[in-house]
């Protein structure tokens, strides 16, 4: 049962009637909604053959599978070098010395302002670099210094007594970041990571700006490049689907993480050998 908290109490009898309401409500507005749009698309004839077929062709499904290829193949590296560049820029942003910590947030903050967009086409017009780097290179700028702050965040989210008591080991700063810090951070931190690799899987769809020969430029190359009425919106109701249902996956493993760490770590009683009698030590008693 739903417990109350400080920002929620729990409804009473009318609450939940009215509740129940309120959702049958929204449920018959939101397939009113989806019956107009699917008979519009009927009545200006989405679903003939004549549009669809085209799918059925061996060189089109190529097409959509290489620009899908395209997708993953951008998003696996900006990924990487995300959470290479926020790692970096975390380090930089938690470190005592004053040059580097300054030079860290600089970076961070100028490149969370920035627009991908822009990033992207600097890259790609003014440096002359090919579409997939300035795709890539945009990319991991503007998630690796979102992502630098995700690190920082989690970082400082431990409680400051596991580091004082790693400290009053005689531990090193290193090794507190890398045996006590990090992995108590990364709990808190890996929901957030997944969150912000779905922004970067969606903003891969930026390529088809750059001409890139992503999963949405071969779809703008169907719809183009076809004498069959101009089939965007069929075009439109493949790639779609395929790009919610890419993201949906990563978020749902982002719940997933986020419900398993929140459960509560199970470890195995330890056996402890029964007590013996033991010698006593001379002297009084």
């Amino acid at each position: 049962m739903t417990e109350s908290t400080a920002l929620y109490d729990i409804p009473g009898p009318h609450a939940r009637r009215r509740h129940l309401l309120y959702g049958l409500a929204s449920t018959a507005v939101i397939l009113a909604l989806l019956g107009w749009i699917l008979y519009l698309l009927f009545d200006n004839d989405q679903f003939t053959s004549t549009k669809w077929s085209p799918f059925l062709y061996e060189g089109i499904q190529e097409l959509l599978l290489e620009g899908l290829g395209n997708t993953l193949k951008a998003f696996a590296y900006a990924s990487v070098l995300s959470l290479a560049l926020g790692a970096v820029l975390a380090t930089g942003r938690l470190s005592e010395h004053r040059v580097p910590r300054w030079i860290s947030t600089v970076l961070v903050e100028f490149f969370r302002a920035m627009p991908v967009l822009v990033m992207i086409f600097f890259i790609f017009v003014a440096l002359k670099v090919q579409a997939l780097p300035a795709l890539v290179a945009g990319l991991t700028l503007y998630s690796g210094s979102v992502l630098a702050e995700v690190f920082r965040t989690g970082i400082h989210s431990v409680a400051r007594g596991q580091g004082e008591a790693a400290y009053a080991l005689g531990m090193r700063k290193t090794q507190v970041m890398t045996y006590v810090l990090a992995p108590q951070a990364v709990r808190a931190m890996l929901p957030t990571i997944i969150s912000q690799l779905v922004v970067a899987l969606k903003d891969t769809s930026l390529g088809y700006l750059i001409t890139y020969e992503e999963f949405l430029h071969a779809g703008k190359l169907i719809a183009s490049n076809l004498d069959y009425d101009l089939p965007f919106i069929p075009v439109v109701m493949v790639i779609s689907p395929i790009y919610i249902g890419m993201c949906m996956l990563l978020s749902w493993f982002a719940t997933w993480v986020a419900r398993r760490e929140r459960r509560s770590p199970k470890t195995k009683a330890a056996k402890v050998a029964p007590a013996e009698p033991q010698t006593l030590l001379p002297g009084p008693q």
